[in-house]
């Protein structure tokens, strides 16, 4: 039967004809436009490659804009709310911005190819906001997304991997760098990057190369127990590094529908990207600056450790007096620390001064029913889970 693909709801990813045929389960996610893995064949085995091996995930679908101008990184350091006016060429910063009531648009990563083009990688679409914001610099601005193909390459034995690929002397990438290779006869951007908490690398190459870097990615690892990864896994990894993400931790001020449920970073637990000392004006600047002086910030973004082992998705967070104080954003049983963590929002002053003597409802389904428990729980560093090995230069190689 043939398939006019140009009809299609969604769009393949340059990996689709790989992936599909190790995604056993058939099983399937809407990312940005694009189809993705959702699970290949058990959540459990590609979460343990993670964090006993490697996994490789597709991660074509994240929004990526390139700005090229004499005044990029100028425009750059004003579009954020970190300070960049030092970043170095081949690095990456992991960076929020804001509107200018200081409400967050999105996060995401800036990799500074050189000090006129920049890269910025992002969970929400942002063409219109950073031509709009970029008024009057002069820049070309443009959607990239169709033009990178892109794999995460994550897990403890990440390196090797790279190395029997073909990236020489890759362990002395230090984190947050990144490096141009040629692999292959084909050009690949390497930046020691990820979403897990561990050792890992984001691959970027041209979308004609990218069967053949999957192919030779599989065959590198073979010895080093590699596995595609897919959405399923890859939330249970990134709630035990504490990372957030957009639309389920907080909502973007382009998506939320009431100004109530806008956040600032200071609600988001992003205030170390907030740099008020920064010489030059930034979005969202004066309104952040008047919320620290004034003290205004109403909700703080936590980590939760649980009592018991049932996952708190969803519930809702009391204290003593059963006054609703919060909601659980994003919840695990964790197999790798044995433990019932989430991440959750909470109203001040609790999360902040009031750390314990808080319960979550959980509504925990056995069969046809659903079992209502009632747990203790208290509040906790969020970056549950970072090994040494993460952040080693030179990074450990198998």
């Amino acid at each position: 039967m043939n398939i006019d693909l140009t009809q299609a709801a969604l769009k393949f990813t340059p990996f689709h004809n790989r992936t599909s045929r190790a995604c056993r389960t058939n099983s399937w996610y809407r990312w940005s436009g694009y189809t993705v893995v959702a699970e290949y064949s058990t959540t459990e085995l590609e979460y343990t490659a993670t964090r006993n091996g490697t996994s490789v995930m597709d991660l074509t679908p994240m929004y990526k804009y390139e700005i090229k101008g004499e005044r990029a990184k100028e425009f750059i350091n004003y579009f954020v709310t970190r300070d960049l006016s030092e970043m170095k060429d081949n690095t990456v910063a992991y960076v929020i911005w804001c509107n200018e009531a200081g409400k967050v648009v999105d996060d995401g990563t800036v990799f500074c190819l050189n000090q006129n083009e920049f890269k910025i990688c992002c969970a929400v679409k942002m063409q219109t906001w950073l031509k709009d914001s970029a008024e009057g610099f002069d820049l070309d601005i443009n959607d990239v997304t169709d033009d990178i193909a892109a794999l995460s390459v994550q897990g403890p034995t990440s390196c090797s991997v790279l190395k029997n690929y073909g990236a020489t002397n890759l362990e002395s990438l230090k984190p947050f760098e990144s490096k141009d290779f040629t692999i292959d006869g084909y050009s690949v951007l390497i930046s020691r990057t990820g979403f897990t908490g561990d050792l890992g690398y984001e691959l970027w190459t041209n979308p004609e190369n990218a069967e053949k870097m999957w192919d030779s990615l599989m065959e590198s690892g073979k010895h080093l127990k590699i596995r595609p990864m897919g959405m399923h896994a890859l939330e249970m990894v990134r709630i035990e590094a504490g990372f957030i993400q957009t639309g389920t931790d907080f909502v973007s001020t382009e998506h939320a529908l009431r100004p109530v449920r806008m956040r600032s970073p200071y609600e988001i637990g992003m205030g170390w990207l907030v740099h008020l000392t920064k010489k030059d004006y930034f979005i969202g600047k004066r309104a952040l600056k008047a919320e620290k002086e004034n003290g205004t910030t109403e909700r703080v973004l936590v980590g939760l450790d649980i009592e018991g082992d049932k996952p708190a998705h969803g519930a809702v967070i009391y204290n003593k007096k059963k006054e609703d104080v919060g909601i659980v954003t994003a919840a695990l049983w964790s197999p790798t620390l044995k433990r019932n963590i989430a991440i959750a929002s909470l109203m001040r002053p609790y999360g902040t001064k009031i750390k314990d003597d808080i319960f979550v409802e959980i509504y925990h389904p056995e069969e046809l029913e659903y079992k209502k428990i009632w747990a203790t729980c208290k509040v906790v560093k969020r970056q549950f889970y970072s090994p040494e090995r993460r952040n080693m230069v030179p990074a450990e190689v198998y």
